[in-house]
């Protein structure tokens, strides 16, 4: 057979793709990896210079077969996987495993799914770049080192079934350090006072204390604020300075992977993972119609804020045709990317500033829209004028105290016409037109109390701005690490926030302790950068892992010789009902169980119940914490599998007072908190005071 296969990751890929090639193209799919470590063992000959045994994945084999008996009738091949170190291992994988079936193998590579870049990319086929292959194997055998030697020392220490990973354990320990330093942090009483102050014929406005003469104000208690009050009663309120001025605020540059992350999870709630998981699908492709699988965007695992000329050129002809010229900038903007980004790839980017969001609304679910509207807005306002803000602020003069006000408006919107960046802050009350010396009127002075608090905890988007801040992780990982150490539950998000589990503290714990170095941060980072190195052939792979293994290896064998086994039972007054001794709770995988304390020669288990009978008609059980496979908690019965009973709110050991279900369901949200009863039919709620 003359013709060329190709091969893609995806049949989503497949399908965008066959329609830019001719008849003399087969597109073939592999579904990511066919050949990895063995699963059971460490798999690499340490002592042999870090070899890895590569074996074929058993739920691979049948398209391996496959695409071997496409690769003997193909005169070439063409291996199209994504253009990082992933997809460049597994080019590298696919070529050895294929290559005694078609000599004749190459490497093509493109950053958006359109006819241009596919056609230019298969006009122009290349060589598998080794260096990237080397710097994602040197990864994968780090992290494998780290995993399968760190793990059984839980097993023996903590509890079986633990795991533990190389950077997942860093991203642990950043949780649970700012939770201890939260719970340590004593917070300190602070007051402020506000003015509210009227010009005739305009609505009041107010104005904040900020100064007692050259000097900034500190109120320390509610008797200051006392005194100060009734010093300014009787007091005259003189505009003493008015500053205009007008301020240019710039667009924020296209998305990268991070910031992409953040903003999803920030504006529409989503995870780093569900994130990932839309974005790859509008970059493989979508059914539009007639038009049949079209690629929405560019390639979704990036750190360059780099935009292609013809992209900026295609944007500034949509900007002026649709928006006007006077949002159109003398020459397209330039973003500069983080230092160490990968310039080959581009920023995000829609792969068409034609198709607008509402035009192709229909095609896609509500959750694809919204992603999709996010980048082409993004996108657009990074090509377009800046904003025009004139800030007006006033200083007013009541005795030898200064009250500050200030407020904004927008003069030009310029990208704000597309996309606004969320202002935190901002005021949005207008000041009346004020001159020097003018009097106000006093309508009242208003003291409040307040109290200094920590950092807040980790949100979704906050997490991952922290990992790529310290260098930890790369884009391609962010999601899998947040996604990961909440299925092993060492954290839990509870209204949108990390909270490190007792798990969770206690392996970070040990693993501090024990491995000093490998779970230091800037440790951490400075092996990402040498695999950036690697990547750039600039370094050695088996050097970075010569220099990584042998203080690894010293600290693992102090830790199995110093650590003691973690007594970490608590025995209950339950009695075990197959044998007599007291039931303990132990720490598994899945969370607490009951467990008999004579193991192993009796294995008796059970949940850990709540103490909340299930509401199910006729079932004598009790509510039980569960965890998913995915590591989602729910609540289900203890008498499972009898009872299928299951939800996913948390229940709350009290009776509705108004209709007398056996408990309540907790709800929170970001300004609220509070309990809500069970029945369809009771209304039944009560606030729960919010934690400072």
């Amino acid at each position: 057979m003359d013709k060329t296969l190709v091969i893609v990751e995806s049949p989503a890929k497949v399908k965008t793709i066959e329609k830019f090639l001719k008849k003399d193209f087969i597109v073939q799919f592999c579904l990511g990896h066919l050949v990895d470590l063995p699963l059971k063992e460490l798999g690499i000959e340490i002592e042999d210079g870090f070899r890895p045994r590569y074996v074929v994945i058993p739920k691979r084999k049948k398209v391996l077969a496959q695409l071997k008996e496409d690769a003997k009738k193909a005169r070439k091949i063409f291996i199209a996987t994504d253009p990082d170190r992933e997809g460049e291992a597994m080019a590298w994988h696919l070529s050895n495993q294929l290559k005694k079936s078609c000599p004749q193998i190459f490497r093509v590579s493109f950053n958006e799914i359109t006819q241009r870049s596919v056609l230019k990319a298969i006009g122009n086929p290349g060589d598998i770049n080794r260096d990237k292959v080397n710097a994602q194997q040197a990864r994968r055998i780090l992290d494998r080192i780290v995993g399968y030697r760190l793990s059984p020392l839980l097993w023996a220490k903590v509890s079986k079934g633990l795991s533990a990973g190389r950077v997942q354990s860093v991203a642990v320990r950043l949780i649970c350090e700012r939770e201890a330093k939260i719970k340590s942090f004593l917070p300190q009483e602070y007051w402020i006072i506000e003015a509210e102050l009227e010009k005739k014929g305009y609505p009041a406005f107010r104005a904040k204390l900020a100064k007692r003469g050259d000097e900034k104000i500190n109120i320390p208690d509610e008797k200051a604020a006392g005194k100060i009050i009734n010093e300014l009663k009787s007091e005259s309120f003189l505009v003493s300075e008015i500053e205009k001025k007008e301020t240019k605020r710039s667009p924020s540059p296209p998305y990268t992977t991070s910031s992409l992350q953040q903003e999803a999870a920030s504006r529409l709630g989503f995870s780093a993972k569900f994130t990932m998981g839309l974005a790859q699908q509008l970059y493989e492709g979508i059914e539009l119609g007639k038009e049949g699988s079209v690629g929405l965007i560019t390639y979704m695992r990036t750190d360059s804020v780099r935009i292609a000329r013809e992209a900026q050129t295609d944007a500034r002809k949509f900007i002026s045709r649709r928006l006007g010229q006077e949002y159109l900038p003398e020459s397209s903007p330039h973003y500069k990317s983080k230092k160490g980004a990968q310039g080959a790839h581009e920023a995000i980017r829609p792969t068409t500033v034609e198709r607008e969001p509402q035009g192709i609304e229909k095609f896609l679910t509500p959750q694809q829209f919204k992603l999709y509207k996010l980048i082409w807005n993004r996108f657009m306002a990074s090509q377009m004028k800046p904003a025009l803000i004139e800030t007006t602020a006033a200083n007013i003069k009541a005795k030898n105290y200064i009250f500050r006000a200030s407020s904004s408006q927008v003069k030009f919107p310029g990208y704000q016409k597309v996309y606004k960046a969320e202002q935190k802050n901002e005021e949005k009350v207008l000041l009346p037109p004020l001159n020097p010396q003018e009097k106000l009127k006093l309508c009242a002075l208003e003291p409040a109390q307040n109290f200094t608090s920590p950092s807040p905890r980790y949100n979704e988007a906050g997490l991952v701005r922290i990992l790529e801040e310290k260098g930890i992780g790369r884009p391609s990982t962010y999601a899998s690490i947040v996604s990961t150490i909440q299925q092993r539950d060492y954290v839990r998000k509870d209204s949108g926030r990390f909270y490190p589990t007792e798990l969770g503290v206690l392996i970070n714990d040990l693993l501090v302790k024990s491995f000093p170095d490998i779970l230091e941060v800037e440790f951490t980072a400075s092996l990402e950068n040498e695999l950036d190195k690697v990547e750039e052939g600039k370094l050695d792979w088996k050097v970075v892992l010569k220099k990584f293994y042998k203080p690894f290896q010293n600290e693992l064998e102090k830790a199995k010789k110093k650590l003691k086994k973690v007594n970490h039972v608590e025995v209950t007054d339950e009695v075990c009902d197959k044998c007599g001794r007291k039931m303990v709770i132990k720490m598994g995988r899945f969370g607490k169980f009951l467990a008999c304390s004579g193991f192993p020669s009796c294995k008796n288990s059970r949940s850990v119940t709540l103490g909340i009978p299930c509401p199910e008609a006729d079932c004598l059980g009790e509510l039980v914490e569960r965890r998913s496979k995915k590591g989602q908690v729910f609540y289900g019965c203890s008498e499972y599998p009898k009872c299928k009973f299951a939800m996913r709110q948390k229940p709350i050991k009290k009776v509705c007072p108004q209709c007398g279900a056996v408990f309540l369901i907790e709800k929170r949200n970001r300004n609220s908190h509070y309990y809500k009863c069970i029945g369809k039919n009771c209304s039944y709620w009560e606030e729960v005071k919010m934690e400072k």
